[in-house]
């Protein structure tokens, strides 16, 4: 469930990005004078934008929810959302009735601009193409198969749920506004509410939920349309808005600076590129992710903290009633075209309680980080425990078996362990006690990084040679190898290091895999390949069956679940190409692999077969990575095209080497 609302979160993200473009309209329209014929113009055109966001939350939530990005899928959110509009529009409801339409409940009014209809159809339409969109009919019938049965399918499913809604909706609508009435009559202190539980719940993505309430038309609050169109009160109007733009634009970028100055010394230059890129972003653009992501795991009292101090600034800003809009986030960009709206009120007092809440959020941050010795970037300490078992090696020990001893005197050892499993680069353990894991032991045995995920699971990466980490791990736990000793061993000889096989200054063309829809890696559903722990690289959602080398080399690696091929160019990098997530559990069944080891392969032969409905049946997703590995081997990576539609065998990104 948390998966799918995460899912609904980032293809909310397609409708909102259109926000923008109204705002720039709306906000240049404002700085000309009103008697201009191209004033009126512009804010015409920005509110035609901000008037349906209803119908574009249908279409980008059914073109985000479904398998394949495809256009039967908009369509038939398109046709899920005219549905019961139409049909519940008030004239057509009181013919049902039988009444006079000023005798219709006056919650049917609502319905043709409420976001919750957009999403519900939005949501109905993907759900409805994931399941039928490669269904055949009987050959009378067979011109309606497949995708075509989609739209056909979304109206009867909707027509059903309007029969429902025209029961329930008059409740669940006076529910809806008697809630929003509720934090609404509280104030300052229910906007302040809102900006606490707005920052804590995103780590699960369930704060889009929260924003449609305020920002849009679900409980007739609609803060963010309502201001774009200068309606409401002056002073009112945009307070759910307002306090996060001194939070944005000063806080945040002043607690990276906190985090800046609590960072080890040596390790001051690399956390001062990260926290400076991040609060870059948060000014200009109100862009938080970067910033947030970098403390919110590792650091979570201070995350809190954090939501703590967003409550405070929107309830404050409300309660001076000073209000600024926007439409993307609360960056420079937004405050500056919202600045002149008539409906802003002393928009530049947010500035002056911006400097104070950088004041507030440094100091806080300052003191948290130190009193509680929070491990924010830059203090995690490299050094191991003293309580940590000594290993004993041998001379039959290999790299692989040396680093599984590491690793299991590091997870507690036997006593520790429940499961070890892997996939393509990790070691997916099953442990007692996660908290018995001393993770800078881990990361000195020479793994890329250590993710606890609950109470049980922990993910280690080790890269593509897993395989022959695990196998080591399971002989010492089945007690094959002796792994820990009481006392300290001499020390041994450090192994030669292996032999240079990276051709400094070369390019390697790399192309898509398959057709389909290019996604940035960031955007995968799997953290450890969205974080770039293995790699940097591009993926592809497939939209059929053939899978091909992304690039010129040989085949160094079939892995025995066949669901991941490694590769090595003539200039030495080493590639991996791995066929969906968490496909490993398959153990090959949707895979047929047409190469093998040693093979010489030209971009765009065939690497291997994949039933992509077989996976998706098995709960997995077909997401198609190519993934360069020994990053440290890469002096520069360009991207062709980020994202969008791509051909088999097309262009995608250059990769050059060196040091």
């Amino acid at each position: 469930m948390k998966t799918y609302l995460q899912r609904m979160g980032r293809s909310l993200q397609l409708p909102v990005a259109v926000l923008p473009a109204a705002a720039l309209l709306v906000g240049i329209g404002h700085y000309m004078p009103d008697s201009w014929a191209v004033a009126q113009f512009l804010q015409a055109g920005g509110n035609a934008i901000l008037g349906s966001l209803a119908i574009l939350f249908a279409i980008g939530l059914a073109i985000g929810m479904s398998e394949e990005k495809d256009g039967a899928a908009a369509l038939a959110g398109l046709v899920a959302y005219l549905v019961p509009i139409k049909v519940l529009d008030p004239s057509s409801v009181a013919l049902l009735e039988g009444i006079k339409e000023s005798q219709v409940d006056p919650s049917f009014a609502s319905l043709s601009s409420n976001v919750f209809i957009g999403i519900i159809a939005g949501l109905v339409a993907a759900g409805l193409y994931n399941r039928f969109h490669k269904t055949k009919l009987p050959m009378a019938l067979s011109f309606f198969s497949g995708k075509r049965l989609v739209p056909i399918l979304a109206a009867i499913v909707m027509l059903l749920f309007t029969i429902l809604l025209l029961f329930v909706w008059p409740p669940v609508y006076e529910a809806l506004v008697a809630f929003g009435k509720f934090i609404v009559g509280l104030g300052a202190a229910g906007a302040g509410l809102y900006g606490f539980f707005n920052r804590l719940l995103i780590p699960t993505g369930l704060h889009q939920a929260l924003n449609a309430v305020f920002w849009f038309n679900t409980a007739g609050i609609n803060d963010i349309g309502n201001f774009w169109a200068g309606k409401g009160v002056k002073g009112i109007t945009g307070m759910y808005q307002a306090g996060f733009f001194p939070v944005m634009m000063f806080g945040l970028p002043a607690g990276a600076y906190a985090i800046y100055r609590n960072a080890r010394p040596e390790k001051k230059a690399e956390v001062g590129g990260l926290m400076l890129a991040g609060a870059f972003a948060s000014f200009f653009t109100g862009v938080t992710e970067p910033l947030e992501f970098s403390f919110m795991f590792v650091a979570w009292p201070l995350y809190v903290i954090h939501a703590v101090f967003t409550g405070l600034s929107l309830g404050f800003a409300a309660l001076m009633h000073w209000t600024a809009g926007f439409s993307f986030s609360a960056g420079l960009v937004d405050f500056l075209l919202s600045f002149h709206l008539p409906i802003a009120n002393r928009p530049y007092m947010l500035l002056v309680q911006g400097l104070v809440m950088a004041v507030i959020y440094y100091f806080g941050f300052d003191f948290a980080i130190k009193k509680f010795n929070l491990m924010t970037p830059g203090r995690e300490t490299d050094e191991l425990d003293a309580s940590t078992p000594e290993i004993v090696t041998n001379d039959n020990d290999d790299q692989y078996t040396v680093m599984a001893k590491k690793i299991y005197a590091a997870i507690g050892g036997k006593e520790n362990i429940k499961v070890i499993d892997n996939c393509t680069t990790r070691l997916r353990l099953q442990l007692k006690d996660p908290q018995l894991v001393n993770q800078a032991a881990v990361r000195a045995a020479g793994v890329a990084g250590v993710n606890v995920l609950d109470e049980t699971n922990v993910h280690i990466v080790v890269g593509t040679e897993v395989e022959f980490v695990a196998r080591a791990l399971t002989d010492i736990y089945d007690g094959k190898i002796e792994a820990m000793v009481a006392q300290k061993q001499p020390e041994q000889k450090p192994a030669a290091p292996a032999e240079e096989t990276i051709k400094s200054g070369m390019t390697d063309q790399f192309y898509s895999v398959a057709n389909g829809e290019l996604v940035d890696l960031e955007h995968v559903a799997d953290a450890t390949f969205a974080q770039k722990l293995i790699g940097d690289g591009f993926a592809v959602e497939p939209r059929d069956n053939q899978i091909v080398a992304p690039v010129d080399g040989k085949i160094v690696t079939v892995f025995p679940t066949k669901h991941a091929i490694g590769l090595e160019t003539e200039n030495g990098l080493k590639v991996l190409v791995h066929m969906g997530i968490n496909t490993v559990e398959l153990k090959g069944a949707p895979f047929e692999v047409a190469v093998e080891v040693g093979q010489q392969v030209t971009h765009g032969d065939l690497l291997a077969t994949a039933d992509l409905d077989a996976i998706r049946a098995a709960g997995k997703q077909t997401t198609m990575m190519t993934i360069v590995t020994d990053m440290n081997d890469v002096a520069y990576m360009k991207f062709s095209q980020p994202t969008g539609p791509v051909k088999a065998d097309q262009a995608t990104m250059t990769v050059t080497t060196g040091a």
